[in-house]
């Protein structure tokens, strides 16, 4: 008889075990809702408009326009938490993806930036790898990072089973924006858990005092692209660059660019490239028009 227990009870806890391993499967296998993510995966390109205002209509009314991904500015705007988190609530369902440029890769902005619903972190002025590992500890959940878990409209936007897929919908994206980023950027690239590296157009321009053409700043542009795509992350830039070889993720102008081009076309006027005064070159934010 005590054989027989011992064999029932081995049969339980393989039973126990399988179905355990079963679950884990299927939350591995369950398709992405973050569509950017499973964009990125099969290598397309992806687009996202610059919000930088408040209001969730113009919000909701960009994210339904056919963008991959919101990128709400918090770095450069007035945007609080609450207002993000309003904005992402009153459009949720929306096609695009909400991605927050937080102000700087501390626990605190990634923390409040993921707990209101945000499935991108952009992470400006990364100069070290100590900033890049950062970005990605607070945006993951154990045991990929360090993010603790907490109260949050997550689990009211993608469900009861938030904390068992949030790692894999998350996006992390890092920003080489100084002459330090490029110098450092085959260790950034090389940190785990990076899904794109983004060259910003405008900074590499502010911090090494050259712009777009010159000698210099290509050369810039060239390292973090060969450096990129070499350690199989995603490339990303300014959507000006679109034609630029490599570059797949692509950040579009904020809505009051976007509002004078749709008037320009509703006259009946020929609008500029993506509010780009030449062709192929990125204009420089914060530039008077």
């Amino acid at each position: 008889m005590r054989a027989k227990s011992i064999i029932a009870l081995c049969v339980i806890c393989l039973a126990f075990f399988c179905l355990t391993i079963g679950k884990a499967q299927m939350a591995q296998q369950k398709p992405l809702y973050n569509t950017a993510k499973q964009k990125l995966k099969e290598g397309k390109p992806l687009v996202g408009a610059t919000v930088f205002s408040p209001d969730p209509n113009m919000y909701c009314a960009m994210a339904n326009s056919g963008y991959d991904f919101m990128w709400i500015e918090m770095q450069h705007s007035p945007l609080t938490f609450e207002d993000v988190s309003r904005m992402i609530w009153a459009c949720r369902g929306a096609s695009a993806m909400p991605f927050i440029r937080v102000p700087d890769a501390t626990e605190s902005d990634i923390q409040k930036a993921t707990d209101i619903g945000a499935l991108g972190i952009i992470v400006p002025t990364v100069d070290t790898v100590e900033k890049a590992e950062a970005a990605v500890k607070w945006a993951k959940y154990p045991p990929q990072g360090r993010r603790s878990q907490g109260n949050g409209q997550y689990g009211a936007l993608y469900g009861s089973d938030y904390r068992q897929t949030a790692n894999n919908n998350m996006v992390v994206v890092i920003m080489i924006e100084t002459p330090i980023g490029v110098a450092n950027a085959e260790k950034i690239a090389s940190v785990p858990g990076i899904d794109v590296i983004f060259a910003a157009s405008t900074d590499l321009g502010n911090f090494s005092g050259t712009k777009q053409g010159d000698k210099e700043y290509e050369t810039m542009v060239s390292k973090i692209h060969d450096v990129v795509l070499e350690h199989g992350i995603r490339l990303g830039g300014p959507q000006a660059w679109k034609d630029r070889s490599g570059f797949t993720f692509f950040q579009a102008p904020g809505e009051t660019t976007l509002i004078q081009l749709g008037a320009q076309v509703n006259l009946g006027k020929i609008p500029g490239g993506a509010g780009s005064a030449k062709p192929g070159v990125a204009p420089t934010e914060g530039a008077e028009k």
